[in-house]
C-alpha cells in the first residue's frame, strides 16, 4: 500500500507541509511551475533550499503582489494569522469558493478538497467567535497565501496519490501567540477546534508550532495518527519553518510501501428515495469529479415500503472529505455513512499494440496467481467503425500484433 507518513514533531504549518511534499517529487521545481500555472490571483510560489540544525530541506515561499506576509508581529513560523495589508480584504467562504471554481485551473477532486479545508477553518472560526459561517471573515487567515498553501498541499497530495496518509501525534508548542484579537494561548482557539480528535502534545518549546492551516490540512487528509508504521521508504522530504529552535524546525514527509499489495479505501453510502434517475446520474458524475474510484447504486426498499436506491462510493481516504461533501451537496440525503475497508488489488499496467489500422490500448493486471488483460473498447470500436470491421476482427488483429511483439 502506497503510504505517506508525516512526522509532526515540530508541529505543522501550510508552508512546511508543501515544502516537505515537494521534496518527495523527482523534479520539485517543475511541480512549482505547475502550481504557479493554477493561477491564484496575485500569488507567486517558489521553493528555496533551507537548512535547520545541519539538515538540508526546502522552504516554500509565497508572495502576494510581490511581498510576503509581515511576520515580525507573529509568534510562529507560518503566516496563517493575518494582519490586514493593502492588498488583503476580509474574505468569506463564498469569496474563496468563487476564486477556486472560477479563477483557478484545478482538477475537480483538488478543488473539492481545497473547499473542504477552508470550510473546516471557517467552521472552527464560527464556533470560536460565535457567528454564522457565512459571516466569518478570514481576517484570522492571511487569505491569499493561506489559499496558496492549501491549494498547493491538496494538489501535491493528489499528484502523489497515496493509498493512505498517516501522521505522528502533533506537537502544538506552548505559551502564547499574538493574533489580531490579542494574545491567545497555544494552541490558538481555532487551531484547537480543528485538532479535535487528533492526538496532540505540548512541550518545552515556546511558540505556536501548529497553525490553523496546518491543523485543517492534517484533519482533512490524515486517517491514522500514531508511530511510523513498518514501510519500505522510497522518498523523504523536509519542509523547513522560518524560526530557529533548539530542535530542527521541520516537518518530515516519508513516502513508501507498507502492508502488502492491498490498499485502504473509504466506503461512503446514503439512502435515496426521492430523486429522479437523471438527478442520481448527475450526482454520480460529481462523485467521480470529487475523487471517487467507484460509484454505483443498489435497489432497496425504504421506509413505508417505498422503492429507492442506496448510493455507494469508494474513494481513497485522502479524498474522503471531498467525496462526502459532493454526496451531501448533490443528493437529497441528509446523512452519509462511512466505513474503512481493505482491498485486495491486482498490480495494474497499461500499454498499446500497433495493428495495420492503428494502435489499440490495453490494461493488464496481475497478482495473487491471477493474470488478466483487457483491450480498450473505445480503440476497438473506433477502428471497427472506420474500417467496417467487427469488434472480434479488430480484437483478433490486436492479439496477433501482441503475439508478433513477443516473438
Amino acid at each position: 500500500m502506497r503510504t505517506l507518513y508525516l512526522d509532526c514533531a515540530m508541529g505543522a504549518a501550510g508552508d512546511m507541509l508543501c515544502a516537505a511534499l515537494l521534496g518527495l517529487l523527482p523534479d520539485p521545481q517543475k511541480a512549482v511551475a505547475e502550481l504557479n500555472a493554477i493561477g491564484i490571483p496575485g500569488v507567486t510560489m517558489a521553493l528555496e533550499a533551507a537548512e535547520k540544525c545541519g539538515i538540508r530541506g526546502h522552504h516554500f515561499r509565497v508572495t502576494v503582489h510581490g511581498e510576503e506576509e509581515d511576520e515580525h508581529l507573529h509568534d510562529h513560523h507560518d503566516h496563517d494569522h493575518d494582519h490586514d495589508h493593502g492588498h488583503h480584504h476580509h474574505t468569506t467562504v463564498a469569496d474563496i469558493e468563487h476564486l477556486v471554481r472560477h479563477h483557478m485551473t484545478l482538477p475537480p477532486a483538488v478543488a473539492e478538497n481545497v473547499l473542504a479545508v477552508f470550510g473546516a477553518i471557517a467552521a472552527a472560526e464560527s464556533r470560536v467567535h460565535g457567528r454564522p459561517i457565512d459571516q466569518v471573515h478570514f481576517h484570522e487567515v492571511g487569505t491569499m497565501d493561506a489559499l496558496a498553501d492549501v491549494t498547493a498541499a491538496c494538489w501535491l497530495l493528489h499528484k502523489l496519490s497515496p493509498d493512505k496518509v498517516a501522521a505522528s501525534p502533533v506537537h502544538v508548542g506552548s505559551g502564547t501567540v499574538r493574533c489580531a484579537h490579542g494574545v491567545l494561548p497555544v494552541p490558538a482557539p481555532a487551531t484547537a477546534e480543528l485538532l479535535r480528535g487528533v492526538p496532540i502534545y505540548g512541550g518545552a518549546i515556546e511558540g505556536e508550532l501548529c497553525t490553523p492551516t496546518g491543523a485543517a490540512l492534517l484533519a482533512n487528509f490524515v486517517t491514522d495518527f500514531g508511530p511510523l508504521p513498518p514501510m519500505t521508504m522510497d522518498a523523504v522530504g523536509y519542509g523547513m519553518g522560518k524560526k530557529d529552535f533548539p530542535q530542527a524546525n521541520c516537518l518530515r514527509a516519508i513516502l513508501g510501501e507498507s502492508g502488502g499489495s492491498g490498499d485502504t479505501v473509504t466506503a461512503l453510502s446514503c439512502n435515496l428515495d426521492d430523486m429522479t434517475a437523471e438527478d442520481v446520474a448527475f450526482a454520480m458524475e460529481r462523485l467521480y469529479d470529487a475523487g471517487a474510484v467507484e460509484a454505483y447504486t443498489v435497489a432497496a426498499t425504504m421506509k413505508k415500503g417505498r422503492p429507492g436506491l442506496v448510493l455507494h462510493a469508494l474513494c481513497r481516504p485522502s479524498d474522503e472529505q471531498a467525496v462526502a461533501s459532493a454526496m451531501l451537496r448533490h443528493t437529497a440525503t441528509i446523512g452519509v455513512r462511512r466505513q474503512t475497508m481493505q482491498r485486495y488489488t491486482l498490480q495494474r499496467e497499461t500499454g498499446a499494440v500497433t495493428t495495420p489500422w492503428g494502435d489499440v490500448g490495453y490494461k493488464r493486471s496481475h497478482g495473487y496467481g491471477a493474470e488478466k488483460r483487457k483491450w480498450e473498447h473505445d480503440d476497438l470500436a473506433a477502428i471497427a467503425r472506420r474500417e467496417g470491421m467487427t469488434l472480434n476482427e479488430v480484437r483478433a488483429a490486436a492479439e496477433k500484433a501482441e503475439e508478433n511483439g513477443r516473438e
